[in-house]
């Protein structure tokens, strides 16, 4: 049986280089979501208690950015965590006491460069040690949880723990591991045939035992596959084994999800499948056994001493601040070809134009605006339209559609997933697809009634070979004399924002359909 996608996720996915422009103003938040229901109960075990390890992640908080007139959305993950094995009483044995107390392994080190990249591509790292009475622990997770590939966003997830037992009285802390080790391949046993409690609608698989040969004294991989009805679907596999006094803990989670899936639901999610799952593990816990008898051939009957600080950040791949756009002496030449249909929509405008590269997006932004217009007697207007295009190259500075296609599925995925809703002063309206724009291209209507101005907007986004852009169209109008977020302001009609950017559109594409191929 294996239950996980077919469609595996490849171990090298692709990262989306380039993000929009800078938001304005402070994002709005949304509630917390609930916490997902915990692991599946454990199987009966020996008076200590099993802990919630690596239990899979659920979104904590939706967050909402608005930049340009445009919208998209992210969810900032929450890890659930159980609690460490319970104190024990003892003391460590003579042995351990004898060599004296050193620094302990160094986990993160213990996994290759190669294999991170391969598995958890720019991965955040972080690290912890601590003591209880009776064992010392050293861990690491390498995480990633926003993995742009495509249509797909991706998730993957490394998680290692390193206990070194301590000696009870005559027993040494190497019997205690090994006990500890024989009480979780008896658990793994168990799991291959039990039959947990599950609710309508939820399904779950635990796979056969797989010994792993030549990997430290002792070594076992499996495989968990669990989904409900509508929100959790995730896999991941697991590795034990044991070195001497240390019981080394693994486990890889893998998945994705189409960027335009329905926001908190397992709707297109994809999971590693149970044959990726116990060959990826099998192959790590061979590096962090090595790792372990290596410390311990240097450190001979050694009890290791925790970092000072429980828990240290190694590193960190969160995006460095983006550019600030530099302003342009002139329109580049395609938006000045535009200028002359822009300036129907925003009549004696006042002009900006703006650039910035960030990774391989190069951006450009042209802005048409009047905040006066003349709307009839005692009625002042406002309009913008405003252009923003995203030209992306590949190292060689090549056009490279795949990353165009990327993005555009991105935008197209975090507008549709606020689509008919309202949040924080911003009511989004329905993503539409629209024909004969380029390659692909949709549209949606946004009103806004946040901060200093209140107006409507008309969006389109296109995307033609490398180039992906954005037309945005908005205006209220009001009483004269009134302030621009006053309760008197009239939003611009979704007719007449959306006809505005469409008009734009098809100016700017039918200048764009003139450039040379790969140009």
């Amino acid at each position: 049986m294996n239950p996980g996608s077919e469609y595996q996720p490849p171990t090298t996915p692709y990262q989306v280089p380039g993000r929009p422009f800078e938001p304005q103003g402070p994002p709005p938040t949304m509630p917390n979501a609930p916490h997902m229901p915990p692991f599946p109960p454990q199987p009966p075990q020996p008076p200590r208690r099993r802990p919630a390890w690596l239990l899979p992640t659920l979104a904590a908080a939706l967050v909402v950015l608005v930049a340009a007139g445009g919208v998209g959305a992210y969810l900032v993950y929450g890890k659930v965590s159980g609690s460490w094995f319970p104190a024990k009483t003892g003391q460590p044995s003579s042995s351990q006491s004898a060599g004296g107390v050193v620094k302990g392994p160094d986990v993160c080190a213990m996994l290759p460069k190669e294999e991170v990249d391969r598995l958890v591509p720019e991965a955040t790292v972080a690290k912890s040690s601590r003591e209880s009475d009776a064992t010392v622990t050293f861990s690491c997770n390498w995480v990633n949880r926003d993995i742009s590939f495509g249509e797909y966003r991706r998730e993957r997830e490394i998680d290692v723990k390193i206990d070194q037992w301590k000696g009870d009285g005559a027993k040494t802390g190497r019997s205690i591991a090994q006990g500890s080790y024989e009480v979780d391949y008896g658990g793994g046993k168990y799991g291959e045939t039990a039959k947990p409690s599950l609710d309508p609608g939820e399904k779950m698989y635990t796979s056969p035992v797989k010994d792993i040969p030549g990997v430290g004294e002792g070594a076992f991989a499996q495989y968990t596959w669990r989904r409900d009805k509508d929100l959790q679907w995730y896999a991941f596999g697991e590795a034990h084994a044991r070195v001497g006094d240390m019981t080394i803990e693994l486990r890889y989670q893998a998945g994705q999800q189409r960027k335009d899936a329905q926001i908190l639901s397992n709707e297109t999610k994809q999971s590693i499948t149970e044959e990726n799952a116990i060959r990826e593990v099998s192959g790590l816990i061979a590096h962090f056994a090595k790792g372990a008898a290596a410390w311990q051939a240097k450190n001979p009957n050694v009890l290791a001493q925790p970092e000072p600080s429980q828990s240290a950040p190694v590193a960190s791949t969160s995006p460095s601040p983006s550019p600030s756009p530099s302003v342009l002496p002139s329109f580049p030449a395609d938006c000045a070809a535009v200028t002359e249909g822009a300036t129907r929509l925003v009549p004696e405008p006042e002009t900006r134009a703006r650039g910035t590269t960030i990774g391989a997006d190069n951006q450009t932004e042209c802005r048409w605006l009047n905040r006066n217009l003349p709307g009839g007697e005692g009625i002042t207007k406002i309009r913008s339209a405003l252009i923003t295009v995203h030209r992306f190259t590949n190292r060689a500075g090549s056009a490279d559609e795949a990353s165009a296609k990327s993005f555009y599925a991105s935008e197209r995925g975090g507008d549709r997933h606020v689509g008919q809703s309202s949040m924080g002063g911003i009511t989004w309206g329905k993503v539409t697809d629209v024909e004969g724009l380029g390659e692909q291209a949709y549209q949606q209507f946004i009103q806004t009634r946040r901060g200093e101005v209140s107006a409507s907007t008309g969006t389109v986004l296109m995307r033609k070979g490398a180039v992906v852009v954005r037309v945005d169209y908005s205006g209220h109008q009001r009483p004269e004399g009134e302030p621009t977020n006053s309760p008197k302001v009239k939003f611009m009609t979704e007719k007449d924002a959306l006809g505005g950017a469409l008009t734009l559109a098809r100016a700017y594409m039918a200048e764009l359909d003139k450039q040379p191929a790969g140009s």
